[in-house]
């Protein structure tokens, strides 16, 4: 399928990104990385304008009050909860609409080095995504910390290697992480706003921790297994790839075709995903059980205080 993006590959910035591209092995980033940029500033403009325009119009009393650190933790929360409902839209009309990406189900080497069109521009627009949020991090690590300076290292990592192309196939279901995104934006909204312990708020953590739980452990770790299977066969064995025209391809450009004796990929690049997919599973783990406290907090009575605990607080 052909990528959907309204605004077709940008002849001068792609010439521009061609040297980096050659040297990092991303063949494709030259056509895709107008949406990276595009995706990049959009969320930079959503943050610098968009937010505070719409929360101080909707929210004087509680935007207004607050600190600058706050408005930006604010901003970026709003940032987020548009991004993940704008990916997770776009993924899952990929993955059900999407019949060249659905005929790759049963080749683990499609799988690993096909190349689709709507796939990468979700990948794209997922990499304009975190570098927004890798600079937001790295210039207030003050108030996001190490954890999600870790978590933006390791998304972008994994989604930018898939301009080789690599894991083109799976873009679309590790974004699905997000997900759960939503409901912890809302989760976090509805305590800013003074509804902590409101009934909307309990059905959002009840969504929060169902959806978090189903996609980020259950379903993400069960496919990043297949991913760690296909990976592991591609490091011992690989198609020979040569260019081939295609015009039904995406941005009528070229598309992979297999033939024998090609190397398989670097035993680096393997590592480098099974590290940063353990470093994103591990972090999920750890913000499932805290996710799971905060919405304790807010619902369950605190245990009456012992007479020696009530002495000591004295």
């Amino acid at each position: 399928m052909k990528d959907i993006f309204p605004i077709p590959p940008i002849p001068a910035l792609s010439r521009a990104i061609q040297p980096l591209a050659d040297y990092l092995g991303f063949e494709i980033l030259p056509l895709h990385i107008h949406e990276i940029v595009i995706s990049a500033l959009f969320y930079t403009f959503v943050q610098l304008v968009v937010s505070p325009v719409l929360s101080n119009f909707f929210f004087p009393q509680v935007y207004g009050a607050m600190s600058r650190s706050k408005k930006i933790n604010w901003d970026v929360h709003v940032v987020s909860l548009i991004q993940s409902l704008l990916i997770n839209s776009l993924a899952l009309w990929c993955m059900f609409t999407d019949q060249e990406r659905t005929n790759m189900n049963n080749d683990w080497k499609e799988r690993i080095w096909g190349y689709i069109g709507t796939p990468a521009m979700v990948a794209a627009l997922a990499c304009g995504y975190f570098i927004w949020d890798l600079v937001i991090t790295l210039l207030n690590l003050n108030v996001f910390g190490l954890g999600l300076l870790a978590h933006a290292v390791s998304a972008l990592a994994v989604f930018s290697f898939g301009f080789r192309p690599f894991l083109n196939y799976y873009s679309c279901t590790f974004i699905l992480y997000e997900l759960s995104t939503p409901f912890l934006n809302f989760h976090w909204f509805f305590d800013k706003l003074n509804m902590t312990g409101s009934r909307a708020q309990l059905y959002n953590g009840i969504a929060l921790i169902a959806t978090f739980f189903s996609c980020r452990l259950v379903y993400g770790m069960y496919m990043s297994t297949w991913v760690y299977r296909d990976m592991w066969n591609a490091v011992w064995e690989g198609p020979s790839v040569e260019w081939i025209t295609n015009p039904d391809a995406a941005n009528g450009i070229a598309v992979r075709a297999y033939g024998a004796g090609a190397k398989p990929i670097p035993l680096w690049l393997f590592i480098l995903y099974v590290a940063s997919n353990i470093c994103l599973n591990s972090l999920n783990v750890h913000w499932f059980f805290k996710m799971i406290s905060a919405v304790r907090k807010r619902f369950v009575p605190a245990a009456p205080k012992t007479e020696v605990e009530v002495k000591k607080a004295q």
